[in-house]
């Protein structure tokens, strides 16, 4: 092809198609590097015509047949598939893989000669079989049985060989078998020897029929599983029964309550229905045996459970044993679940408070004893003759101090300082001091009394903090005891004679001398037997906690202190006695005090010399002895409700409409 001067070349309509191919695919690579490979065997030790055949296989290049067979596109097509290629890569890009993957095929369709368009096409698939895999597991995850199977299934349609296609329909398929009713005696060596289940379908049914009772009996025992055997008490009646989207336990409430019937399991499928009557319950209904334990009851309460089970549940046989807490009851299986049900609202739903008690016991004492108490007596003696009684009562040492020459024998004075001063002899008028006054033979002196000056303070102060924690169920008192036990002797109780009766050997003179006075001894002596009562001493504190319907806490409070009083009649200790008892209504949480003083005394005594001890402010210079002593007692109680009350919980409401026709 030449090229003539001023005329452009002319390109080839096939180029822009080719540049937007490598683009495509370029841009697909680039996204999904490795997402497919063509699984192709070895073809090292094949003929080279079949590994040939083999290759052109695995690229997507039709066989010379396939190719006689499919014409060549022609360049519309071609170009509309080009069209649907860039469309559907959009979607790819968008996450939109089924719409992409449907665009991908019509692509094929119009050029199956293209490779790329198949790779595209596979790739496509395989990005939508995952995303409905993750949205399986997402349905399953959140309870959406019937979307995570419809998203298993399309994938298996999509990619029936993939092996996590293939592992997700195995779990989907035991999902719905285990959900499906199991054949009759599939499981009978499981259950022998224990109480019959019945293993019902747990799906729900709706009921519109109106039929003979009969008739209506088996319908809803079978759309459950169940095969009915009826009784010949069961009445024929033509009944309506509406009910809608009921489980197997509503239904056959329902039932019993239209057709005034009851049944009985016989196995895990099949049950006998009878009319409901004292006789044929007696006559149907199996007794089972069950123990109940109710450990903590006391023995009232163990009578009020035993009566509770024969009058109200009408249990046969009921075996109480106070001594392990348990009971143990021979009735139907419904009757024994009730009973249960029952006891573990009793027990478990009533109130519980736990009740914080805090006691804080101060005790106080303190004396002062200050000031100056003056002499309170003055003596007056005649020094002569009080030296004189003093000499002659020891003439002894006044000879032995002459002799050793500590003084002249005229000396006196200094004789009498000598036996002051060694101790020898003392007298309470030099011990003092003296004032002397006169002279000669009359001189006398005057010796004061003691001066004393007290400044003297002691103090004690002690404080007791219990804290205790009762845990009260609604109703319940409780009695809390601080103190000790102190023993009064009410009586003594002897013999009336103190005559030993006559042993022949003992009380008869033996060989033996000190028998004789053995026995006079014993004889002698009366036996004293005392009769002695323990009464408690110091807090009894009895609450009682009653939970109210608005959350509050309301307490029955009863206070007591006893102590010795110090005094006794005949012989016996006399008791002080206080106490309190009123009612509280706390919030839960809320505290509540209680305090007083146990005790509290003031004296005070005043020493010194009249009418000077009595002047305001000259008093307070005198002998001052103050004593203080008080103690207080605080109760602090603090109410936590831990068991609220409960509301009362309702079973869902059906209506049962009955038409019997006349006889």
């Amino acid at each position: 092809m030449t090229k003539r001067p001023g005329q452009f070349a002319r390109r080839s309509p096939r180029a822009p198609i080719r540049r937007l191919r490598l683009c495509t695919a370029a841009l697909l690579l680039a996204i999904f590097p490795g997402s497919m490979q063509a699984q192709v065997p070895a073809v090292g030790h094949l003929p080279p015509g079949q590994a040939a055949k083999l290759a052109s296989k695995a690229a997507g290049i039709p066989s010379s047949k396939e190719t006689k067979a499919v014409k060549r596109p022609t360049r519309g097509a071609r170009q509309h598939a080009v069209k649907l290629y860039l469309r559907a890569s959009k979607l790819f890009l968008a996450g939109k893989f089924d719409a992409a993957r449907l665009l991908y095929e019509k692509a094929v369709a119009l050029d199956p000669f293209n490779n790329d368009y198949r790779q595209a096409e596979e790739i496509a698939r395989n990005h939508e079989v995952s995303a409905l895999l993750q949205t399986a597991a997402k349905d399953q995850l959140m309870g959406n049985r019937t979307g995570a199977q419809s998203a298993i299934v399309r994938a298996y349609h999509l990619e029936p060989k993939s092996i996590e296609v293939l592992a997700h329909l195995d779990q989907l398929g035991a999902r719905i078998a285990s959900a499906q009713p199991r054949p009759l005696y599939a499981n009978v060596n499981n259950i022998l020897g224990g109480p019959v289940h019945l293993e019902y379908s747990t799906a729900r049914h709706s009921f519109h029929i109106r039929a003979s009772e009969r008739q209506i009996i088996r319908q809803v025992f079978k759309a459950y599983g169940i095969e009915p055997m009826l009784d010949e008490s069961v009445g024929a009646n033509v009944v309506r029964m509406d009910l809608g989207d009921a489980t197997f336990n509503q239904a056959t409430q329902a039932l019993g309550l239209l057709t005034d019937s009851f049944y009985v399991p016989l196995d895990a499928h099949r049950v006998v229905v009878a009319r409901d009557t004292a006789q044929n319950r007696q006559r149907f209904m199996r007794l089972d045996l069950e123990t109940v334990y109710l450990p903590g009851l006391s023995s009232n309460t163990m009578t009020e459970v035993t009566n509770l089970a024969k009058s109200i549940f009408s249990a046969q046989q009921v075996a109480p044993d106070p001594a392990l807490g348990s009971l143990t009851l021979r009735a139907p299986q419904t009757d024994l679940n009730a009973f249960n049900a029952t006891m573990h609202q009793l027990l478990n739903g009533s109130s519980q408070v736990l009740l914080d008690v805090r006691l804080l016991q101060i005790a106080h004492t303190s004396q002062r004893n200050t000031g100056i108490v003056l002499p309170q007596s003055i003596s007056a003696f005649n020094v002569y003759a009080e030296e004189e009684s003093i000499l002659n009562a020891n003439q002894a040492l006044v000879q032995q101090i002459i002799s050793s020459g500590l003084a002249a024998p005229g000396d006196t004075l200094a004789i009498l300082g000598i036996l002051l001063a060694s101790g020898q002899v003392s007298s309470s008028l030099f011990s003092n001091g003296i004032a002397l006054f006169g002279g000669g033979i009359t001189q006398s002196a005057l010796s004061p009394g003691p001066l004393t000056a007290n400044f003297n303070f002691n103090s004690s102060e002690s404080r007791e903090l219990d804290d205790i924690e009762l845990r009260l169920s609604d109703g319940q008192q409780s009695t809390l005891k601080l103190g000790s036990r102190y023993p009064i002797e009410t009586s003594s109780y002897s013999s009336l004679s103190s005559s030993v009766p006559s042993i022949p050997g003992l009380n008869v003179a033996g060989s033996s001398s000190n028998l004789n006075s053995l026995l006079s001894q014993l004889s002698s002596s009366v036996p004293n037997i005392p009769q002695v009562q323990y009464e408690d001493l110091g807090l009894t504190l009895k609450v009682r906690p009653r939970v109210l319907r608005s959350g509050d806490v309301a307490l029955s409070v009863e206070l007591t202190l006893d102590a010795l009083s110090g005094g006794s009649i005949n012989g016996l200790p006399i008791l002080n006695n206080r106490s309190y008892e009123g009612d509280i209504i706390l919030r839960a949480g809320g505290a509540a005090v209680i305090a007083g003083d146990i005790n509290s005394s003031l004296s005070r005594a005043i020493s010194g010399s009249p009418g000077i001890s009595e002047v305001p402010g000259l008093n307070q210079v005198s002998g001052n002895n103050i004593q203080r002593n008080y103690a207080s007692l605080l109760i602090v109680m603090t109410p936590h409700v831990i068991r609220g009350p409960h509301a009362a919980g309702h079973s869902p409401m059906f209506r049962v409409v009955s038409i019997h026709s006349p006889q």
